[in-house]
């Protein structure tokens, strides 16, 4: 995690570039697409957010972060993809 002042923490995001939380999706986030929820896997696994707070924040299960995250880590933003998703289980 970098820090680029004493109040703002970044990660890299899918596109390589700095994350904030800033960056992130709005909370009521109602449509999914592959950058945002890209940025969310990236948020996760650069320690800018926990688990458990994006799970909360962005009322999503358990099961469907783990989903994203795998199928991020295999394929790519490309993963994330709905209309993809059989091609990539």
């Amino acid at each position: 995690m970098n820090q680029q002042n004493a109040e703002t923490l970044s990660v890299e995001g899918p596109n390589r570039r700095p994350l904030t939380l800033d960056d992130l999706p709005p909370a009521n986030i109602r449509r999914w697409v592959t950058r945002r929820k890209a940025e969310v896997v990236a948020a996760v696994t650069g320690g800018l957010l926990s688990r458990d707070e994006a799970l909360s924040r962005y009322g999503l299960s358990e099961e469907e972060y783990v989903a994203w995250e795998r199928l991020y880590r295999e394929h790519g933003h490309k993963g994330l993809r709905a209309t993809r998703i059989q091609k990539y289980r």
